[in-house]
């Protein structure tokens, strides 16, 4: 059989408001993500191989995705990877995906779908953290959602800074370079988009005002992550999956151990913001900073290759 090839241009035609649209659309009809297959890790000798299955009804995947820390160094992308999708009943190969495409894609579209149930239509001022493909994809995904007045741009190398707040200003939003600790443009931000490969976190909790919005996706390992525990102690925490998180999200996993927040703190996964299951307050309402926490979780992957697929049938 010949099997379909969709790569990175097939990919983009779904669009930022595609991807977010399927994601919705599986949570709103009844998928669990506590209930979605694990993620296995591998360790190789150019990093990590992770391996990612997914299925519903319709359709079954899986994402062989690889991290190389030291592609960067050699003009190389950091994900690389493939998806196969299948159909559900059979078995039976669909497509083969571009694995790294589907990621960038995927990733901005699950924050974004958070951002729409956590935020305002109106950004006043957006705080990114980071200048790889993530950040490019969560500007353009935030963009789709809402509309967003000023944006500033913190990153360790200045050229990437400066090619992402060029970019932005091509998208017609005033952009500006930041300082690299954040500390003044954190203090003014409605929203904070952390998409690094930091280890450690990128500015003080404390400054984040009360009622704004940060969004964390750039770690998946218990011992990293982009934000400190002053801010998640004073947040109200949503996750993709307890489950998930409670496994990989140094993010939480730190303060846990630290005694400065418990998994009970966890105020509702994905599927509660968008199926509205939160108890008391909507959360558009809650008087402190509201946090968002991702890692990547096969279902997503799945829920958008199947788009993909949808959309480049004949």
């Amino acid at each position: 059989m010949n099997l379909p090839l969709l790569g990175a241009d097939d990919i983009e035609v779904l669009g930022p408001t595609g991807a977010l649209d399927a994601l919705e659309a599986a949570l709103s009809g009844g998928l669990d993500p506590e209930t979605s297959p694990a993620r296995h890790h591998v360790t190789v000798p150019g990093g990590e191989l992770l391996i990612m299955p997914a299925t519903t009804q319709r359709v079954t995947g899986v994402k062989i995705a690889g991290v190389a820390p030291g592609n960067p160094a050699r003009d190389l992308p950091r994900i690389t990877g493939s998806y196969l999708l299948l159909d559900g009943p059979t078995l039976l190969p669909l497509a083969l995906l571009d694995g790294a495409a589907l990621t960038t894609l995927r990733t901005p579209a699950v924050s974004a779908l958070a951002i729409r149930h956590l935020t305002g239509p109106v950004l006043r001022h957006l705080v990114l953290f980071g200048t790889g493909p993530q950040a490019y994809g969560h500007l353009a995904a935030v963009l789709a959602e809402r509309h967003v007045e000023r944006v500033t741009v913190i990153g360790r190398t200045p050229r990437r800074v400066t090619a992402l707040v060029e970019h932005a200003r091509q998208l017609g939003v005033d952009a500006r370079a930041g300082a690299a600790h954040g500390t003044e443009e954190v203090a003014t931000a409605d929203l904070v988009l952390c998409c690094t490969t930091s280890a450690t976190p990128l500015f003080d909790g404390a400054l984040v005002p009360d009622g704004a919005t940060v969004v964390a996706v750039g770690s998946h390992t218990p011992d990293a992550r982009e934000v400190d525990t002053t801010l998640v102690s004073r947040s109200t925490v949503f996750v993709e999956s307890r489950v998930a998180a409670l496994s990989e999200a140094g993010d939480l996993l730190i303060p846990m151990a630290e005694g400065a927040f418990g998994a009970e703190d966890i105020a509702g996964n994905l599927a509660d913001l968008v199926t509205g299951r939160i108890p008391g307050e909507k959360p558009v309402a809650f008087e402190r900073p509201r946090f968002f926490k991702s890692v990547g979780m096969g279902w997503e992957d799945l829920a958008v290759a199947a788009a993909v697929h949808r959309k480049s049938a004949p």
